[in-house]
């Protein structure tokens, strides 16, 4: 997609269509790939409310309309919490469940997104940089603020806000709960710096 997008004209048009077409079929694809699944499915697999979910939804929005917040917040989540997802997948059903597959595409697909913006279609965070990385990270933090409550409401573990993964994590090594959500904020704050560093320089526009 990365490739496509480069070689501009309809090349680009194409690989943004493509990418758009599988971000949007990610959830219905998911919900098709679970319900073939032996044991039951809980709401976590069934409600569009992960992280990555919400991701997906904002890739695929900051890909088809511009806006400077959505890539924004496309970027960093991607790079910093959907690549932690490929590392480390909370998945419960291996290889070659379909779950598997619509799994891995749908956050690969959020990754690339996140790539594609800054490397194709040349969005920017807006200046002063640390201005745009706190206001990603006060909405990550809305969010996780929101999965919290609906966590209570549903008994669902959307954001891992009510106990860690079943599957090894990073989680598992910042201590119990709920100091380990103070240690997720933390360090989401760190990567989202880290990520806005490549951006330091201006560009040959301003």
């Amino acid at each position: 997609m990365l490739w496509l997008g480069k070689r501009g004209g309809s090349s680009e048009v194409w690989a943004r269509r493509i990418l758009i077409g599988i971000l949007l079929a990610a959830y219905p694809a998911n919900l098709a790939a679970w319900s073939l699944a032996d044991a039951p499915r809980s709401l976590d697999n069934l409600l569009p409310f992960h992280l990555c979910d919400v991701a997906t939804l904002l890739a695929a929005i900051s890909l088809w309309k511009k806006n400077d917040l959505l890539a924004a917040m496309t970027y960093f989540w991607g790079l910093a919490a959907t690549m932690q997802g490929l590392l480390t997948p909370a998945l419960s059903l291996n290889f070659p469940h379909p779950a598997f597959f619509s799994f891995f595409i749908q956050h690969i697909a959020i990754v690339i997104t996140a790539l594609y913006l800054p490397i194709v279609a040349g969005w920017r965070p807006r200046r002063p940089l640390m201005k745009t990385v706190g206001k990603v990270w006060l909405y990550s933090i809305a969010y996780l603020a929101c999965a919290m409550g609906i966590n209570r409401l549903l008994g669902t573990n959307f954001a891992f806000a009510s106990r860690p993964p079943d599957n090894p994590s990073l989680i598992d090594h910042l201590g119990p709960w709920p100091w380990y959500l103070a240690a997720m904020a933390a360090i989401a704050l760190g990567i989202f710096s880290l990520l806005a560093l490549p951006f330091l320089r201006k560009s040959p526009h301003g």
